[in-house]
């Protein structure tokens, strides 16, 4: 049976941190900001971290950039100073990141390698995202490129580059053309996972540091799991 491990200051997977930005490797069930369920979000545990490790006095400032859905896995970045949340918002409102995506899903995909173009509507009421092949009202374009980078016995596991941003959007979108995402019942899959997540996991992020305007690249650890042990990484 696969246990759900929530995220604490003391088992926080940081990938990469510096004055500027931290990088961390989102577990199932961490929630990147506050909301209604008011379980305590991802970014008040790396201010946790944050004013523990470096025995800070007062408010600790983190900006939150981006985020995942909350049954995702995967590479989060946060901002430690305004300046450094300005220019990150800034770079992923533009799409000058480059995210890359590992799915787990059901049944083959028509091709090898393919991109998909929706149109999507989103759901408020129940938190979905539908897609149309056409545009329809209140609809948002989304594209994304994916290719079949290894065959499991009963999955295929693939490699997803967004070209937009939308809603639930490679969750939807691979649900269009008959592949849901391994645990994710809200897009059809058939039965959910023991540990409440999906197997959607942001694996990879390339962008230019904030400050510095170095070129950096993260890369985050597949989660410890019957499904993902068996993916080449």
């Amino acid at each position: 049976m696969e246990t759900k491990v929530i995220s604490t200051k003391s088992n926080l997977q940081v990938l990469y941190e510096d004055n500027h930005i931290i990088v961390v490797n989102k577990r199932v069930g961490d929630i990147v900001q506050g909301d209604k369920t008011g379980d305590k979000p991802l970014s008040d545990i790396v201010k946790e971290y944050i004013k523990d490790k470096y025995n800070k006095q007062g408010e600790v400032f983190l900006g939150v950039v981006h985020r995942l859905d909350r049954p995702t896995t995967g590479i989060v970045v946060f901002a430690r100073t305004s300046k450094a949340l300005e220019r990150l918002n800034k770079m992923f409102s533009n799409r000058e990141t480059n995210k890359v995506y590992w799915a787990v899903v059901k049944n083959c995909p028509p091709h090898n390698a393919d991109q998909l173009t929706h149109y999507l509507v989103r759901n408020t009421k129940n938190n979905t995202s539908k897609a149309f092949l056409k545009e329809v009202p209140n609809s948002k374009k989304a594209v994304l490129d994916y290719k079949i980078i290894q065959t499991l016995h009963n999955f295929y596991v693939l490699e997803i580059v967004l070209h937009t941003g939308r809603h639930h959007q490679i969750r939807s979108q691979l649900a269009a053309i008959g592949c849901p995402i391994k645990g994710d019942l809200k897009y059809g899959f058939d039965r959910s996972n023991p540990d409440g997540g999906i197997h959607l996991h942001a694996r990879s992020l390339a962008l230019v540091h904030p400050v510095s305007k170095q070129n950096m690249s993260f890369t985050a650890p597949l989660p410890n799991d019957n499904i993902w042990k068996f993916v080449n990484s």
